[in-house]
Parts: C-alpha cells; sequence; structure tokens
C-alpha cells in the first residue's frame, strides 16, 4: 500500500512537471510570436457599420528596403516581385536574367522583391542576410502567406507611392514568371503614355468563386457583388506610377478582398481608370506558354517557368537579340 502511494505521489510531480513546462513553453512561444499572429490583420478591420473589411493605410516602418534613392536616378520601370521565403532558387534566377538592374534602350529597370515575415526564425534571419546582399527586398510584418497577397501587392505599391514616385512604370508579378523586359520597354515606348495607364491580361465578366473548396473561393460576406469589375490577371500587369499613388490613397475606402488582382480592379473601378490592352496581339499570359525562341521574343508575359528553365529560356532570348524571326 505504501508503494502505491509513493508511486502515485512521483506520478502526480512528473505531470505537475509536464504541465508546467508545457505553460512554459506556451508562454514563451506567444511571447515571440504574438506580433507576428496579429501582424495577419495590421492593414485591415471592421467597419462598425458594415460587415465587409476595409483595408487600412498605416504608417507600420518596412523591416527591410532596398538600396535605391529614386529621387537622384529615377528607374523608367520599376518591378515589383511577389515572393515567398522558400523561392530563394527564383529569386536568384530572377536576378540573373529578367530581373537584372540594367538599361534597356538607354532606359533603367530595377527590381525588388515583396515578401512578408514568418515564424520560423531562421527564413526570417536568412531573409535579412539576403536583403543584406542583394539590397533588393521590401518587406514589412505581417504572415506570409496566399491569402495575404493583397497585403503584399499594397506593400510594393506603398514603397513606390512613399519612396519612388519619380519612377514612370511599374510593373507586378510574380515570382514563377517569364518577363520578356526587351519587348515590354519596346511596347511602353510605342504606346508613348506616362499618366492613367494600366495594362495585362485583362479579365472581364469574371464571376465570384462560391464554391468554398476551390483556391479562389470567395464568400458572400467578403465580395456580396454577382460579378467582378475588370482587372488584370496578378500573374503581371503594368501601370504609370500615378496609378501606383491614385490605388494607395483610395484603397482605404474599397471593400478589402484576399485576392489581389480582383481588389486592384475595384480600386481602379472606382477611380474610373480604365483597363488597356498594350498591343493588337496577345502578349501577356497567365498560363504556361512552350518556348519557341521566336514566340517569346514577341510576349511579355509567361507563367508556371520554373528556375532552371528560365536560365534557359533567358540565355535563348538573349543571345539571339539580333537574330529576325520570319513573319508569321
Amino acid at each position: 500500500m505504501y508503494i502505491c502511494f509513493c508511486f502515485f505521489q512521483m506520478a502526480l510531480k512528473r505531470f505537475r512537471m509536464i504541465l508546467f513546462l508545457i505553460v512554459v513553453l506556451a508562454s514563451a512561444w506567444l511571447y515571440l510570436f504574438k506580433p507576428n499572429l496579429i501582424a495577419i490583420g495590421i492593414f485591415w478591420q471592421k467597419k462598425e457599420e458594415a460587415t465587409s473589411l476595409t483595408f487600412i493605410t498605416e504608417s507600420r516602418n518596412f523591416l527591410q528596403l532596398p538600396d535605391i534613392d529614386c529621387s537622384r536616378t529615377p528607374p523608367f520601370l520599376v518591378l515589383l516581385v511577389t515572393s515567398s521565403h522558400g523561392q530563394n532558387k527564383a529569386r536568384m534566377a530572377i536576378r540573373q536574367t529578367w530581373g537584372k538592374h540594367r538599361l534597356v534602350a538607354g532606359n533603367r529597370i530595377v527590381t525588388y522583391f515583396l515578401l512578408g515575415t514568418t515564424m520560423n526564425q531562421n527564413d526570417q534571419t536568412g531573409i535579412i542576410a539576403e536583403s543584406q546582399k542583394y539590397r533588393d527586398i521590401i518587406q514589412k510584418d505581417f504572415i506570409d502567406a496566399y491569402y495575404n497577397l493583397t497585403l503584399k501587392t499594397m506593400m510594393g505599391i506603398e514603397w513606390v507611392h512613399k519612396f519612388c514616385h519619380q519612377s514612370r512604370f511599374v510593373m507586378k508579378t510574380d515570382s514563377d514568371m517569364f518577363v520578356n523586359i526587351f519587348y515590354l520597354i519596346e511596347l511602353l515606348l510605342r504606346k508613348n503614355r506616362s499618366t492613367g495607364f494600366f495594362t495585362g491580361f485583362l479579365k472581364t465578366n469574371e464571376l465570384p468563386i462560391r464554391e468554398i473548396n476551390s483556391k479562389w473561393y470567395v464568400s458572400k460576406d467578403e465580395y456580396p457583388g454577382s460579378m467582378y469589375p475588370p482587372f488584370c490577371s496578378g500573374t503581371g500587369y503594368v501601370f504609370s506610377t500615378d496609378v501606383a499613388s491614385q490605388v494607395y490613397n483610395i484603397s482605404e475606402s474599397v471593400p478589402f478582398i484576399k485576392l489581389e488582382d480582383v481588389f486592384i480592379g475595384l480600386c481602379l473601378a472606382k477611380l474610373k481608370i480604365n483597363l488597356e490592352e498594350l498591343h493588337s496581339e496577345q502578349t501577356f499570359f497567365s498560363d504556361r506558354v512552350e518556348f519557341s525562341l521566336c514566340h517569346f521574343k514577341k510576349i511579355v508575359t509567361c507563367h508556371y517557368v520554373k528556375p532552371y528553365e528560365l536560365l534557359i529560356y533567358w540565355n535563348a532570348l538573349e543571345s539571339s537579340m539580333d537574330e529576325k524571326c520570319p513573319d508569321v
């Protein structure tokens, strides 16, 4: 009987010790990561009078900023590339190809990567080191997740508005894209527009997807409308810098939606800015396009390109710039 009682006492002490450790670890975890947990909502809040979410512009500090003074050396084109912590190979491939800082037809192009934060401190440390090495990362304190893509894109637009409004054009694109900057610059110069301009892969008469298992599901609470306004696919769109400032300034009065390209479309609709075609032929492709050198010379974007493919495609394109393709 005494042995049983001793065994019970030991088991009770062990249980108390385990419970104490759980409480300590949980407290430490909350202390370390609570800022990141609440950061997911730093840009939106519920209106008291309505159920819709609203984007909130606020002067929250950037964690990482690129090394550029746009007032001294204004770029012709700023490329904003949404990325995530695990896409370091894609970022490296872009830096070596279409995202390399350069002059095209005498016009300066710069590229910056947009990232949120992560709960993995090793990943965040790696991003800090990468930022210090390449000086091409823009980052704020919100959870880096697909459904925060609107926050990420608006962060880039905020940076342009506050730090690089002297540039002429902005392009927002993704890390798995091929971008023919040579043809893009050629078409922008031919277009000869510098204000009120927005172009990309146009999407019209798009209906909200109400299937809850879909990646693009949107509830009626989030967007009660039966049809989206015209917008451009988030895989790649280009706009004049004045539009960036207008979108940023009006964003707080536009109902928040997690689909970034739709949110930008809602802002443009409120601003009464029309979407335009960059060329009479299709140049923006939101899906994968099989590589053909002559075809890739006459497109601006294509999707789902792996880092090793990007290097191959780009080297082929760059080494054949002076070669003419047959007229189709």
